[in-house]
């Protein structure tokens, strides 16, 4: 980390999370904000779904909400980038304060409720995307549609064109009642419309589904069914928890969706036992408490062929990627692999 990141960062912690959240934002679409050198290797290089990465090590939606630093991102030595969630209507979402850092557990609680400027404005910055960068949207649905199903195919037709990538979000906390439709019967109802919606595009890209980690065996175990049946691309696992383990700072007991360290095992067990339910069919993407190499190559060997941040971000900086490839480089001279592909479920079973 050099000596102007730790500075900007210690400036950013004695702001407002959600100011600070903004500040950071402003700072990469204005190309004041300090930049690692990207780590290029074609060991690091994965197939993700039919997407060529260059490493990885991803960005997860909710940092860039609504598409505004895409040339900042790009440059950032991300394997790939995923803004959003964005849906037909712009949106406030609930009400500050509704973001909140746990320091003491490296963790972050969030219930922002899918605030974003709407598909109009999102689809006019993702028409002006910078070239070589493999960019996905996260898929959402408005607070009070009446057929929220219908919004997530109404936002890939909208934007589809723009996208490496779609990624369908039933698993927020924060939007009530949006987590049941990961139910079997209602999430193939609504995959089944944005699989359609996809096969229109003039260039069908992958759709990826962003799950939970707080379901049960059996729910998981449907949940994987109906994923393979509509012929998804790829599987995230996973999206925050509305559980609350062991907490040691002062908003432990904000509702919302808790992210960073305390989610890592959590969603790791989740990975590993998908990578089992799915026996390699669908490519899985880690997601969940990873700010050390160690980590990152633990996703990887559960079952993940690539992984995504956001949280280890606040703590850690954007230097954060570099250090997770070259780490991830190490790991893979130390275990006797070629490339990261190579590692891939080799360490499933110790998460089962």
């Amino acid at each position: 980390m050099s000596v102007l990141e730790r500075a900007g960062l210690a400036v950013l912690r004695q702001l407002e999370p959600e100011r600070a959240h903004g500040l950071a934002l402003r700072a990469l679409r204005s190309g004041l904000a300090p930049l690692p050198a990207p780590v290029t290797s074609a060991r690091l290089q994965v197939r993700l779904a039919g997407l060529d990465l260059p490493n990885p090590v991803g960005l997860a939606a909710g940092f860039d909400k609504n598409a505004i630093a895409l040339d900042g991102l790009s440059r950032a030595g991300f394997g790939f980038v995923e803004v959003g969630a964005a849906t037909p209507r712009p949106q406030e979402g609930n009400a500050p304060p509704r973001l909140f850092r746990l320091p003491q557990d490296r963790a972050v609680i969030n219930r922002f409720g899918f605030n974003n400027d709407g598909v109009e404005a999102i689809a006019g910055r993702l028409r002006a995307r910078p070239r070589g960068m493999v960019l996905g949207l996260n898929l959402g649905a408005n607070k009070d549609s009446a057929d929220r199903a219908a919004d997530f195919a109404q936002v890939l037709t909208r934007c589809g064109a723009h996208l490496d990538f779609a990624t369908v979000n039933v698993s927020s906390p924060n939007t009530e009642a949006l987590r049941d439709l990961q139910g079997a019967e209602a999430l193939a109802a609504l995959l089944a419309g944005v699989m359609q919606a996809r096969d229109a595009l003039a260039r069908p890209i992958p759709v990826f589904l962003k799950i939970a980690p707080d379901l049960e065996a059996g729910a998981l175990s449907e949940l994987a069914d109906v994923a393979l049946a509509a012929r998804v691309d790829a599987i995230i696992a996973t999206n925050t928890t509305i559980t609350r383990p062991s907490l040691k700072s002062a908003h432990a007991a904000e509702k919302g969706g808790l992210s960073g360290a305390p989610l890592f095992e959590m969603s790791t067990r989740v990975l590993a036992r998908l990578s089992k339910l799915t026996n390699g069919k669908l490519p899985l993407v880690g997601v969940g408490g990873v700010s050390t190499p160690a980590e990152a190559y633990a996703k990887i060997r559960a079952g993940a062929t690539a992984v995504q941040l956001y949280s280890g971000l606040v703590y850690e900086g954007l230097s954060l990627v570099s250090r997770l490839n070259r780490g991830l480089l190490d790991c893979l001279d130390r275990d006797g692999f070629d490339r990261v592909e190579q590692a891939v479920g080799t360490g499933r079973e110790d998460w089962l």
